[in-house]
């Protein structure tokens, strides 16, 4: 019989049964749920409402239901609905009916919630981590590439020369900002539900602080209908996940980007690439391209559960089991991604000689030579449009700004005088721009070593 099944009179239909049944996937709850109930045994025992014998008859019995789970023995019964029914009935079965005491004063609804909150903690924690080994393997890469010119790009057109290591570590730094999403995350989830039951509180003086302790959490839920309704928690850590996937998709663009023949700036390793079952020639950049893709069901994922919950009435209801399917989904992605990325970034060959070529292309030094005309008094906006003349007359005679003579230079301004080729060269658009964050090598190491601190913290 169902464990809610004493007012029924019909039994459950068949095709019912398996639609709101939730085993399939919350069976991955089960190292949580066990651990939850663990502690709300403690509790009830301080409580008075088990005997020191009962209590421990209790926990026992879930080391035993822990260790066929870990062992693959566990016998799984679907009719069940969800872990929780699954690991109680199979707890009955191994102590008897003092197991049926294990679940006074509780709910499903506040025990998937503490469950949830425990294992979004550890995955927050491997989400950090995994980030963590993706810096570390961007890092290496720009600590060799800090003074490699490349083209810095708008709109997909050459703008101004950078360093490649100063193009790597934005994402250093974006992923910086995402693991500290993910912290905030595990922090505004760091609030214990258990005691709320269904939703209107547990009906025994169970400690809630003592429990909390007992599971790690740092405060107790101060209301029982939030506390069983709330998924704030899941919906912070797929706004992370996706923002994360956002940022290690255009990372993945520009590789694949770089990686045409039309840049070829970078190779990618054999092991990391894949090749056309028609065309004998081609090399694919599919992994890349499938850490790009990922990032849309992360983005969906998040969009699914908003979508969800934002015409349910308080307090819990059944749409709520929908939450976990996307919940796991983005973390079994993240956590692909994550593993993926570092040997991926390790194998890259990174052409600098193209790189390098390509940075003082297509008028790439027009700003720098506008900036030599305010340095000498001219006002921004007129030496914007001298250049913007200057250039237009090399596109017209087939030249660049480097090889027009100094003569036509100083007809568009008498400010421009034969010192401003050095003004034009790539080396000195880098040099000039040594601000905090700039591109200038000398910025760019000291970025290098705010990033190492990053890591270290």
């Amino acid at each position: 019989m169902k464990a809610w099944g004493g007012r029924f009179t019909q039994p459950a239909d068949p095709t019912a049964e398996k639609f709101t049944g939730s085993l399939a996937f919350d069976r991955r709850l089960w190292p949580q749920d066990i651990r939850g109930s663990m502690a709300w045994a403690r509790a009830l025992a301080r409580t008075g409402l088990l005997t020191e014998t009962e209590r421990d008859t209790i926990l026992e019995g879930l080391d035993r239901v822990r260790s066929e789970l870990e062992a693959g023995t566990f016998p799984f019964r679907p009719e069940l609905e969800d872990i929780h029914l699954n690991v109680e009935r199979r707890l009955l079965e191994l102590v008897g009916e003092v197991g049926g005491k294990l679940h006074t004063g509780r709910s499903r609804n506040d025990q998937i919630a503490v469950d949830e909150r425990l294992y979004l903690r550890d995955a927050v924690t491997r989400t950090r981590e995994g980030l963590r080994r993706v810096q570390a393997a961007l890092l290496a890469r720009a600590e060799e590439t800090a003074e490699a010119p490349m083209p810095g790009y708008t709109h997909l057109q050459r703008a101004q020369p950078i360093v490649l290591g100063h193009h790597l570590l934005a994402y250093v730094f974006m992923l910086a900002r995402d693991r500290d999403r993910f912290a905030a995350c595990a922090a505004r989830a760091d609030v214990m539900p258990l005691g709320a039951a269904a939703l209107a509180g547990t009906a025994y003086a169970i400690d809630l602080d003592a429990l909390a302790r007992d599971l790690g959490f740092a405060a107790v839920s101060p209301n029982s209908l939030d506390a069983v309704s709330d998924r704030d928690y899941l919906l912070d850590y797929l706004a992370a996940a996706a923002v994360t996937g956002m940022h290690l998709s255009r990372l993945a663009a520009d590789l694949t980007l770089w990686a045409t023949a039309e840049f070829g700036f970078v190779e990618f390793s054999d092991a990391f690439a894949t090749g056309s079952s028609i065309m004998p020639q081609k090399k694919n950049p599919d992994v890349a391209e499938l850490i790009r893709g990922k990032s849309g069901r992360l983005a969906g994922n998040l969009v699914a559960l908003l979508t969800t919950m934002k015409g349910l009435p308080l307090s819990y209801n059944s749409d709520m089991q929908e939450d976990k399917e996307p919940f796991f989904d983005s973390d079994d992605t993240l956590q692909a991604v994550l593993a993926v990325l570092p040997p991926l970034l390790a194998s890259l060959t990174f052409r600098t000689d193209r790189m390098r070529a390509a940075a003082g292309e297509h008028f790439a030094t027009a700003t720098d030579l506008a900036d030599y005309l305010v340095r000498k008094g001219l006002p921004f906006r007129r030496a914007h449009e001298v250049v913007g003349r200057a250039v237009r007359q090399a596109l017209e005679s087939g030249q660049t700004l480097e090889t027009l003579p100094v003569e036509d230079l100083r007809r568009l301004s008498p400010l421009l005088d034969a010192d401003v080729r050095e003004a034009l060269t790539v080396e000195a658009s880098l040099r000039a721009r040594a601000v905090p964050g700039g591109t200038a090598p000398d910025a760019v190491r000291r970025a290098l070593a705010r990033a190492r601190e990053l890591l270290s913290a």
